[in-house]
């Protein structure tokens, strides 16, 4: 299993950047898909992006598409997101997660490894 491991967050401005870090650790195979979700308070949580290891193609919300980009250090078995123009309503807990295949998944539980989460706050 791929575990994810998140670091990066904090607390910016409205229109500042950010670049979340989510480090894949065990077993490290290649087909398998690396996402991001966020989860605001009293909010279902809810998909920002993912990458597919292999291959590198992305997908993205609609929400933060032309704002947000994945990209993925293969020697670091690390996936970077990197956040620019950061808006108050960018502001959740953002979590890593895991799913082996080929198959893209947009829903939170369709991921069975998770990281513990890191918060990111945009101040308007």
């Amino acid at each position: 299993q791929v575990q994810p491991v998140e670091s990066g967050g904090g607390l910016v401005q409205a229109g500042d950047s950010l670049r979340l870090s989510c480090a894949a650790s065990g077993r490290t195979i290649s087909d398998y898909y690396m996402a991001w979700f966020r989860q605001a308070p009293g909010k279902e949580r809810e998909f920002v992006g993912a990458i597919f290891w292999n291959s590198g193609n992305t997908n993205y919300a609609d929400s933060v598409k032309g704002r947000f980009t994945l990209s993925r250090d293969n020697a670091k078995n690390t996936v970077y997101l990197q956040m620019n123009n950061l808006k108050p309503e960018d502001t959740a807990v953002y979590y890593c997660a895991s799913r082996s295949g080929m198959s893209l998944y947009t829903t939170w539980k369709y991921y069975g490894n998770w990281g513990q989460g890191t918060q990111v706050t945009v101040s308007s």
